[in-house]
């Protein structure tokens, strides 16, 4: 055995020795009834063979430094696909990220089978106007292949200064073949909370992600629909599909928005600091009137959520395809480094005690996505009653009552486009349903 390969084994066991120490006194401190165990010492040999043989054997020197970053990145990618090391460049990234501005595509991503895996595009960003899906697996990124990078250096390359472009090669469910995208990088601005009229009395809700900002948001687009509207709302179709999540406590409070009482969602994890249950305050902003929220396989974390804590309740029906099942809560922790470690602390539960955790959401109402098109051709060759010759006239309507209704109607179509089933079926058998639900209930 060489000389520096034993100084180097002394080095590292003096290292582990004192890691070992440390845990298993805080073990005891929890667990007094737990034996002290230490950590092995096969596999510790087995490391530091492997440091020393990298250091003698390979290809290229490496410096120490980058083979124990590599290591700590190792441990954490073996947990789950959200635990991480962040180097003390990377964190910074992440935190310019959090702001909610920065350069890049704009979409939320993981890892699987060594890809990267598009959760969801945000609204509005050039990812989503590019065209990428949720489940989207992006192989290569302009000519380099995924295979092999971390999800942090893939990120790091498709951020960038803005106007520049990156092609992304995607393999798509359903697609013969790979797909390329040439998608040019912006600004990524995201506001959480967007809001419009469906037709008179029913509101369409859309979040794109959540925010810590995000019920206020919530609060005050509803404000502004029922303004708009003259009127209470008989109806509302809250949208998350593609949402990705984001922060906890807003998922919680988006939730209490329309939950008069009771739990929304608790988390349970090993230490105690990783145990929260947030609970309902009286207050409903839509005073009973029905919801339904939309989700997909886009609509993760956060997002499942809103919708578990609303299915649970009966304050509202679900309804789309199943959600993504991101059941987990990552906390950030910074390192005496300037880097932070991001790892999986708790699992989340719905009031009644689901855990989401690989599962998802399923709806209530299970309605997948179809496009639907216009016939212009049908349209033409339907026929109505009054199409027949020699057709009666209604006694109850002059012509120019009929002019004037007519007349109104052009009016209300310009001040609210009235939503076909060809510009998003899922919204629109949301809002039928909606109008089916205010029948029943008056009835």
């Amino acid at each position: 055995m060489s000389k520096q390969y034993k100084t180097f084994l002394v080095l590292v066991f003096g290292i582990f020795v004192g890691v070992s120490v440390s845990i298993t006194s805080s073990v005891l401190a929890e667990k007094k009834s737990d034996s002290a165990t230490g950590l092995p010492l096969n596999e510790l040999r087995n490391f530091s063979d492997i440091f020393a043989r990298v250091k003698t054997d390979y290809v290229e020197v490496v410096d120490d430094k980058t083979l124990l970053e590599n290591a700590i990145r190792g441990m954490l990618s073996g947990l789950d696909p959200h635990s991480t090391y962040l180097n003390s460049d990377e964190y910074k990234e992440l935190k310019i990220g959090t702001t909610g501005k920065f350069g890049g595509l704009g979409i939320q991503v993981g890892m699987e089978d060594g890809f990267v895996k598009v959760i969801s595009p945000i609204d509005d960003t050039p990812a989503y106007r590019a065209g990428l899906e949720s489940g989207d697996l992006i192989i290569r990124l302009d000519d380099k292949s995924v295979k092999g990078m971390t999800l942090n250096d893939a990120v790091k390359i498709m951020r960038g200064d803005p106007g520049t472009d990156i092609k992304l090669t995607v393999i798509r469910e359903g697609a013969d073949k790979p797909l390329p995208f040439t998608v040019t990088r912006d600004i990524i601005s995201v506001k959480s909370v967007k809001s419009r009229i469906l037709e008179p009395n029913y509101g369409y809700i859309r979040i794109s992600n959540f925010q810590s900002k995000t019920a206020r948001d919530l609060v005050s687009e509803l404000s502004q629909l029922k303004k708009e509207n003259k009127n209470e709302l008989k109806g509302l179709v809250l949208d998350l599909r593609n949402n990705p999540g984001g922060v906890l406590s807003a998922a919680a409070d988006v939730s209490d928005a329309f939950i008069d009482e009771g739990k929304l969602v608790y988390t349970q994890g090993r230490i105690a600091n990783s145990d929260f249950e947030f609970n309902a305050k009286p207050g409903d902003i839509m005073n009973g009137s029905p919801v339904v929220v939309l989700i997909n396989g886009g609509s993760a974390s956060a997002s499942e959520i809103v919708a578990g804590a609303l299915q649970d309740h009966h304050r509202a029906v679900i309804m789309g395809s199943k959600s993504f099942g991101k059941g987990s809560v990552q906390t950030i922790q910074e390192l005496r480094s300037g880097g932070a470690v991001k790892i999986t602390t708790a699992r989340y539960f719905t009031p009644s005690g689901r855990s989401i955790q690989g599962e998802g959401i399923t709806p209530d109402i299970i309605l997948d996505r179809y496009e639907i098109k216009d016939s212009k051709d049908e349209v033409s060759l339907r026929i109505k009653e009054s199409d027949l010759t020699g057709s009666i006239s209604n006694p109850t309507k002059s012509q120019e009552a009929m002019k004037k209704a007519e007349a109104e109607g052009k009016k209300e179509d310009k001040k609210v486009s009235k939503l076909k089933a060809s510009d998003d079926f899922q919204l629109f058998e949301a809002l039928l349903l909606l109008k089916g639900l205010n029948i029943f209930n008056k009835s």
